[in-house]
């Protein structure tokens, strides 16, 4: 976990860097020509105003945000957005080269302190939470008894969970997991059942050892005027390689938010109609599972 005074420290480059952004805008805005004089172009008058209204914004976002990184990031992506616009006026007739050349090295050495400071932000966030937090719901109509009665039986799950291989239960409480991950690999853990409410709720944690480190639970409530039920899934878990490793998986189509949406959308597919629809080239559809005692089950809560 990132130490207090490490954060000051950070947050105060951080608050910095926005009254330097305020500043820096104000010139900009309110002296447009002379800026351009300074940093060796003619004319670009307009757009040097709008660089300054992008550069107060960003110093007011990150002075009146308790979270000052996204505000920080954005002054990265301006940084960016500057030394392009420098580098393409070295062609344009008339500049000054010397000066050109001052102002860009005087914005990178501005970038490099914009990305350093961007970089500690996200790294005390990261020791302070590394976790990744997902909270899902969807309505089935269908009653909660019998939504949790099969949720329940954790063997049904790769049923629905199409990104999970198996569940073998080993004790009243534990069980085996096998989910796919990324770039054809596989993840396994024991988990064990911290607090359960008869047809009402499942909470649960993954046990010492486990390649992702992962907790969650599954509430079963009745929908709107005694109409169906909602099932709302929370999910918190901490992604190989961090929150990096998240965005690249998501980038893939694995990122479990999307694989929480997809399988409570099959859930209530073959809750509510006894099957999931598939279409060809979705080998992960399919009509009818390879178990004959779980597709009669399947068939009985579709029918109830």
């Amino acid at each position: 976990m990132g130490s207090p005074k490490k954060k000051s420290t950070d947050e105060s480059l951080a608050r910095g860097l926005g009254w330097f952004s305020i500043g820096l805008g104000l010139a900009a805005v309110l002296a447009p020509r002379g800026v351009a004089r300074l940093i060796g172009v003619r004319g670009y008058h307009g757009l040097i105003r709008l660089v300054g209204f992008r550069e107060i914004t960003s110093g007011i976002g990150i002075l009146a945000r308790s979270k000052p990184t996204p505000w920080v990031d954005a002054r990265v992506a301006g940084d960016a957005i500057d030394l392009g616009l420098l580098g393409a006026a070295f062609s344009q007739t008339g500049s000054d080269v010397n000066r050109l050349a001052t102002a860009t090295a005087a914005v990178a050495g501005v970038t490099a302190m914009d990305v350093l400071c961007s970089t500690r932000l996200h790294r005390y966030q990261r020791g302070l939470d590394p976790f990744i937090h997902i909270t899902k719901s969807i309505a089935i109509n269908k009653p909660k008894e019998q939504l949790y009665q099969f949720w329940r039986d954790f063997q049904n799950l790769p049923r629905f969970m199409r990104h999970l291989d198996s569940v073998r239960v080993t004790g009243e409480r534990r069980s085996h997991w096998v989910a796919k991950a990324p770039a054809g690999k596989h993840v396994e853990w024991d988990a064990e059942i911290t607090e359960e409410r008869n047809n009402e709720y499942i909470a649960w944690r993954s046990l010492e050892g486990a390649d992702v480190e992962n907790s969650g639970s599954v509430r079963f409530e009745t929908g709107p005027k005694g109409r169906g039920s909602v099932v709302t899934v929370e999910l918190h878990y901490k992604p190989p390689g961090g929150r990096l490793g998240a965005t690249f998986a998501k980038l893939l189509g694995e990122e479990p938010g999307q694989q929480v949406n997809e399988d409570l959308r099959r859930f209530k597919q073959l809750i509510e109609s006894g099957e999931i629809p598939t279409t060809e080239g979705q080998p992960a559809g399919r009509k009818s599972s390879t178990s004959p005692k779980f597709d009669k089950f399947a068939k009985s809560l579709a029918e109830a």
